[in-house]
């Protein structure tokens, strides 16, 4: 089985699974045009996930991304920007 890639930082303070990072046990990238972002970002008024900060990329839905190899990231590691958490490592093939 692959290694999940893990998430090294999210600046999307609003998510439900961010706190100090993403609790999240493994999101889905996804978006559409020139972006690529978290499908899984939750703005609740409720925190929840792991008890730490160890996000994963359980899947990528961005089939054209160069890290995209079976519906998995092979990036090394990725980092979610902005507000909408838009993946920092997607790149088009």
């Amino acid at each position: 089985m692959a290694t999940l890639t893990a998430i090294t930082s999210c600046a999307a303070t609003e998510c439900a699974f961010n706190n100090d990072g993403c609790t999240a046990g493994a999101i889905t990238v996804g978006g559409t045009g020139s972006e690529a972002s978290c499908t899984t970002m939750l703005t609740l008024d409720a925190r929840g996930g792991l008890p730490v900060a160890d996000g994963r990329v359980g899947a990528c839905q961005r089939i054209e991304c160069v890290f995209n190899k079976d519906l998995m990231c092979t990036s090394a590691t990725i980092a979610l920007d902005g507000d909408t958490a838009n993946c920092t490592s997607y790149r088009a093939a």
